[in-house]
Formats: structure tokens, C-alpha cells, sequence
């Protein structure tokens, strides 16, 4: 068993810790405020206070999960640029056997409908996004064999994203096709797991892995499934000619490894969010 560092115990960094202590690892977990989780050392810092950064010696893994609290290429280059390069700064000296630092597909800017998988180029197009894949270089850069997962579009039980936007009946652009592409959050820890116990068993791994379900899908098409399942009305179809089409994402490199997902398709992640979302208390 390993030796864990969780950077970043939100939604996804707390469900892995979850899961890593439970399979018997000793699981740190870091988060700016007060916190409690089962079988997880909880610790108190802010990654953009380095004097507030205070990590266990030994690590042998860090995942480093981070998320501003507030939106802008500012915040984005406080928490991922500047709290990236504190962190790696306050792990100097340790002999980590990996750090897997988690980004998003939002660094691939291909609008065109295309296939997209790990080898495509990442050319993000918005000033955030520009900074994620500048933060990736910096774990790139480290004293330790680094893997990024760039995670699609989170979503599960708390996330009512679609649902609030079925509700308030707004339009949604039909042609040309938007894509879109998601994981749900017990699915983005599930796979964050499965990489450490494959490179724990000495498993060779890529540099980079997408992190997305099996089928991406045009928007609308997940509106009127979503609509249908709560016995409302489909939101109406606009055609929006020359708009961005978005992207695919492949996640063929993780499913070669032997990742399965638990909910491979929208249909099954959102069954899942429906059915806790109206389960009695």
C-alpha cells in the first residue's frame, strides 16, 4: 500500500480519497477549509499560500486536483499556475513514484465536430485554458514521472446543470451539431485510481490520458433524453449556422489500459443522477 497525497479534496479529490483509503492506503488529504473523511488524514492549506503548506514527508503518489473559487484567467493563474509551482516547491526533496496532475479537455480548442484523442494538439483557445495548459508544464517540468488526465465534463448527483436548463425551457443549438462530452465524478476517481494501481504493479503509463465516457453526444440529444425521463417538454432546437461544433473526445488510450467505466454513456450517468436526485431522505 501507498503512501497518498490528495491536493485538492473537492468533489472528485474527495471521492478518491475515499476510495483509497478504503482499498488500504494511507490516504492525505489537502483542502483550504475544515474537513472530514473516512480513513483520510485531513489537512489545512491553501495552495496559493505557500507558507501555509505543510505535506507529509514519504509520499509516494500526489494527485494534484485543483479548482479556483471564482472564474477568470486571474484566479485560474493564482490557483493552477502559482499554486501548481507551490506545491511542487513544498514536495522538493521527497521521492514521489508519480504525480498525476488533473486538468481538463478544455485545452484542446478544435471546434469542428473532429475526433480528438491524446496525440491531437493541444491549442486552447481561451485565456484560462491557456493557463491549465501552461500549469501542465510545470508538473511536466518536475523532479517526478508526472501523468496529465484532462477530465471532460464533470457531472453527478448534485450537478443539475442540464436539468435546471430543461426547466427553464432555454433554446439549444441542433445544427450544425454541438458536441458534447462528460464523465460522471464516481467515473473520474474510479480512473484516478485505477492509474495508481496500475503503475503501483509497474505498469508503463502515458504521459497524458483523456479522461471522458464512451460516446460523446450532440447537446440537444441529451436535453430531450434528459426532458423525456422527467415528463417534461424538449427545450426548442435552433439552428445556428456557422457556430462552433466543439469536439470528440476519444478515451481509446485509457480503455486499452483496462479502464472500464461504470457509466460509459450519458443514459447510465444520468439515470444515476435522477435517481439520487429523487430518492426519498
Amino acid at each position: 500500500m501507498a503512501k497518498v497525497l490528495i491536493v485538492g479534496c473537492g468533489d472528485v479529490g474527495s471521492r478518491l480519497a475515499v476510495a483509497l483509503a478504503s482499498a488500504g492506503h494511507e490516504v492525505f488529504g489537502l483542502r483550504r477549509s475544515a474537513f472530514s473523511l473516512p480513513g483520510v488524514h485531513a489537512l489545512a492549506g491553501d495552495v496559493s499560500d505557500a507558507g501555509s503548506l505543510r505535506l507529509p514527508t514519504g509520499l509516494e503518489y500526489v494527485f494534484v486536483l485543483l479548482a479556483p473559487g471564482e472564474s477568470g484567467e486571474a484566479a485560474y493563474r493564482r490557483v493552477y499556475y502559482e499554486g501548481t509551482r507551490n506545491v511542487l516547491a513544498a514536495l522538493a526533496g521527497q521521492s514521489l513514484r508519480r504525480l498525476f496532475w488533473i486538468s481538463s479537455s478544455g485545452v484542446y480548442g478544435q471546434d469542428d465536430g473532429s475526433l480528438v484523442d491524446e496525440d491531437a494538439p493541444a491549442e486552447p483557445v481561451s485565456a484560462t485554458s491557456r493557463v491549465l495548459l501552461e500549469s501542465e508544464g510545470l508538473a511536466r517540468a518536475s523532479a517526478w514521472p508526472a501523468t496529465i488526465v484532462r477530465l471532460s465534463g464533470i457531472y453527478g448527483s448534485g450537478r443539475l446543470r442540464l436539468v435546471n436548463w430543461i426547466q427553464a425551457g432555454r433554446p439549444v443549438q441542433a445544427t450544425p451539431v454541438q458536441w458534447t462530452n462528460r464523465i460522471h465524478a464516481d467515473d473520474a476517481a474510479a480512473l484516478l485510481a485505477f492509474l495508481l494501481a496500475q503503475d503501483a504493479v509497474g505498469v508503463a503509463l502515458a504521459d497524458t490520458y483523456i479522461g471522458s465516457d464512451d460516446e460523446p453526444a450532440p447537446q440537444h440529444e441529451v436535453l430531450d433524453w434528459l426532458a423525456d425521463q422527467l415528463g417534461l417538454p424538449p427545450v426548442p432546437h435552433e439552428h445556428r449556422p456557422g457556430v462552433a461544433q466543439n469536439k470528440r473526445l476519444s478515451n481509446a488510450r485509457l480503455r486499452a489500459l483496462g479502464f472500464r467505466f461504470a457509466y460509459p454513456d450519458y443514459r447510465s450517468g444520468y439515470a444515476e443522477v435522477l435517481r439520487s436526485t429523487h430518492a426519498p431522505s
